[in-house]
């Protein structure tokens, strides 16, 4: 593979205006699509296989034209102080609010407070339930207009309105801490490099590479029925990865300018080494976000499939265009050491930074690693100690979707829930609809009483309404008030109870009772998240962990690493609940409502962590194999590793860790809830696993570390990572015919 890579690097090199030509024309092949496209419509939350589901699919099947997918809002009434929603005038106020909501072109019905139950006991509060005959992604601006204007009436004329539901569902916004991410990341690249021409090709790089793959998400959204949050999340994804991947090769090529190699030869030999650290990373990150595919959620899998194709995107990017750019950037970039005017450092310094022998003076990652491997025990324990202690709060994990009730409390939507809660208790903003299949009963009438009367005897019930039948008469409909809030464990107890009532009656007539609605459709895409963890992790870990050995030649390395992934995965976690489940800093990460963490949360940071948490081990330690198989002792491996690397990886991890925090200032909970969890988990992974506990352990092992047995050696392809195959092929230089032996290859 590094041969391969080593001819593509010097190709892109020296036809740099073929490959500029052939990504800029990419990117605006995918701007073009996605200006365009159609809008994105309805992005389908199917669950297959749940309960839930089947039931929701029942009931577009036996109540046809019910738009039981359609977009719901709730209009919440409150008196002044000291009157009642019954007094004349309000109610006049809201008799006409009902009849202009009426006429909206897109509105199936709506319902009147005072006709429909809609009053509280108290008389202080009322609502108006609003169906439309389309998702509130499908739904016009005009209809939400509609809908803020009529509420606004409403309020003018001294009434507190407030509007819940998903009528009005918007677009998350990322806010101005992505920018400010980015800007982190470029000062991070220019004290790197001490350049500002080398620290703008990684971010140039991956800007190109986020922009062609947001734009065909944008592009394929409505085909494909792509959320919005799919190309946040590829964006967030593709950011991260496309600089950090940037970042490694163009510190390999300036390391090889330091040796003296030609420019052309240096990006060869840059793309042929650190670019198959690249590969084998992005195919890491690949396998992760692919593997999301295994829980069955078609969203999560969406969502992870193109993140995938974003960070594919990225590795191609990284060995085609840098060397290109490197290639356009000539004198410009300058070897490792000798650093530009910009930081007031030129090679020619160099030589007075001695150590009192007259030894170059090590840098820090030298001395970090001599530091380890003097004291592996010592450091190895404080770093497992310390991760195991931030992954305490994990134990206590909760886990739910949000609602209403998690929105910021400056949205109408979460006044309005706090309205409904205040003035018919907090269940009511989750109530369950039991659906009654009575297709195999003698007596569908009777079934549906007795699964009315079985309900209402249950505890944590505040009230049933009465059976309501379809057409045919074989199917009802029932809806369950709790007496608890939609994402508390009460809820969830009660929905398996009436489950298991349900059971207890189709045994005797024959009916089938199943549960659905939100609250109900959150649980059980928790508990399939919970069941699909495992065979996640053992589908995805053994993956990487096969990929690990034919990369490192080694067991016991992949298996190390595989650990310690483990390791930084649970301590995020941890960090995760701290912060989201109990309160801590919540102010500082802009949480102004805690509560349980959304179930897909632990599955998608297991697939993402992992991905680039082996970013990090296949560059760092490929420098540590690369040394051994040179000839070097393991120990000294372990030191020669950190000097070429731990700058880099440093950098690398900082760059990510801003480029993901930069998303915290997201308005959507998922969003900012995965940016943060993302940043502090790069932060354990990179700073404690990898720069303490993998050299600890590596000081440990010495030349067990990199043992393998014969019959695996010989089974395994020689994919050459370190670039043992250059000493050779690099000295040969390049005939005339190099261009055709690429496409032999």
């Amino acid at each position: 593979m590094a041969t391969f890579l080593y001819k593509l690097g010097r190709l892109a090199f020296r036809r740099r205006h073929f490959v500029a030509l052939i990504w800029v024309a990419l990117l605006t092949l995918a701007g073009v699509g996605a200006a365009s496209a159609p809008p994105a419509g309805n992005s389908s939350f199917s669950i297959p296989g749940t309960e839930a589901q089947k039931a929701f699919d029942l009931l577009e099947q036996r109540f046809p034209g019910a738009s039981a997918d359609g977009a719901t809002a709730r209009v919440v009434f409150k008196a002044p102080s000291g009157e009642k929603m019954t007094d004349a005038d309000n109610k006049a106020t809201v008799q006409k609010t009902v009849d202009e909501l009426a006429d909206g072109s897109e509105v199936a019905s709506v319902a009147d407070p005072y006709t429909g139950n809609a009053v509280s006991k108290d008389g202080t509060i009322a609502y108006a339930s609003v169906k439309y005959d389309v998702s509130g992604m499908e739904l016009e601006e005009s209809t939400k207009d509609a809908l803020e204007d009529a509420a606004q009436q409403a309020r003018d004329a001294g009434l507190t309105v407030e509007v819940g539901g998903d009528a009005l569902q918007a677009v998350p916004e990322t806010g101005a801490t992505e920018v400010i991410g980015i800007a982190v990341a470029a000062v991070v690249l220019v004290i790197t490099f001490g350049s500002l021409v080398a620290a703008g090709l990684p971010l140039l790089t991956a800007l190109i590479g986020v922009g062609i793959g947001v734009s065909s998400i944008t592009a394929l959204a409505s085909a494909l029925e792509l959320g919005s949050t799919t190309s946040i999340l590829a964006m967030m994804i593709g950011l991260a990865v496309g600089i950090d991947y940037a970042l490694f090769i163009v510190s390999r090529y300036r390391a090889e300018l330091a040796e003296g190699r030609e420019r052309e030869e240096a990006a060869g030999r840059a793309v042929g080494t650190a670019g198959s650290a690249v590969v084998f990373a992005g195919l890491t990150v690949v396998i992760a976000l692919v593997g999301l595919a295994v829980v069955n959620i078609p969203m999560l899998t969406k969502m992870g499939v193109a993140a995938a194709g974003t960070v594919a995107i990225a590795v191609l990017i990284a060995l085609t265009m840098i060397p290109a750019l490197l290639g356009y950037a000539g004198r410009r970039v300058k070897p490792a050491g000798a650093k530009g005017k910009l930081l007031g450092r030129s090679r020619k310094s160099e030589p007075k930074r001695e150590a009192a022998g007259g030894q170059p003076k090590a840098n820090l990652g030298t001395r970090w690693a001599s530091f380890v491997v003097r004291r592996p025990l010592a450091v190895l324990l404080l770093g497992v100690i310390g991760l195991g202690a931030a992954a305490v709060p994990a134990a206590s994990l909760e886990l739910g979707l949000p609602d209403d009730g998690s929105q910021p409390t400056s949205t109408t939507q979460r006044r309005a829930y706090d309205l409904l809660s205040e003035g018919f208790g907090p269940g009511f903003n989750g109530p369950l609809m039991v659906v009654v299949d009575a297709k195999g009963s003698d007596a569908p009438k009777d079934a549906f009483d007795d699964v009315a009367g079985e309900i209402k005897g249950l505890d944590g019930v505040v009230a049933v309404t009465p059976p309501a039948p379809n057409k045919g008469g074989d199917t009802a409909t029932i809806t369950v008030i709790p007496d608890s809030k939609p994402s508390s464990v009460q809820t969830e107890d009660l929905v398996h109870a009436i489950r298991d009532a349900g059971g207890d009656v189709e045994a005797k007539t024959g009916a089938e009772t199943l549960v659905t609605g939100s609250t109900a459709m959150n649980i059980d895409v928790s508990e399939k998240l919970n069941d699909a963890l495992v065979p996640y992790l053992v589908l995805v870990v053994g993956l990487a962990f096969l990929l690990l050995i034919v990369v490192f030649r080694s067991i016991l390395v992949p298996l190390k690493a595989a650990l310690g992934f483990l390791l930084s995965v649970m301590a995020a976690l941890g960090a995760v609940v701290a912060v989201f489940q109990w309160g801590w800093l919540s102010g500082l990460m802009g949480v102004e409502e805690t509560g349980p963490v959304m179930s897909m949360m632990p599955i998608f940071m297991v697939g993402v962590v992992f991905g680039l948490a082996m970013d990090y081990e296949v560059f760092l330690v490929t420098r540590m194999r690369e040394a051994f198989v040179h000839g070097e002792k393991p120990h000294q491996a372990v030191v020669t590793g950190f000097k070429h690397g731990a700058r880099v990886v440093t950098a690398a991890a900082v760059i990510m860790m801003a480029v993901f925090a930069g998303f915290i200032g997201s308005s959507e909970s998922m969003v900012k809830m995965i940016g943060f969890g993302l940043a502090i988990a790069v932060f354990f992974d990179a700073f404690v696993v990898r720069m303490a506990i993998v050299p600890a352990v590596l000081a440990l092992l010495g030349k067990k570390a990199w043992w393998l047995p014969k019959w695996l050696d010989r089974a395994l392809p020689n994919v050459d990572v370190e670039g043992e195959g250059l000493r050779t092929a690099g000295e040969r230089g390049s005939g005339p015919d190099e261009d055709r032996e690429l496409v032999r290859a």
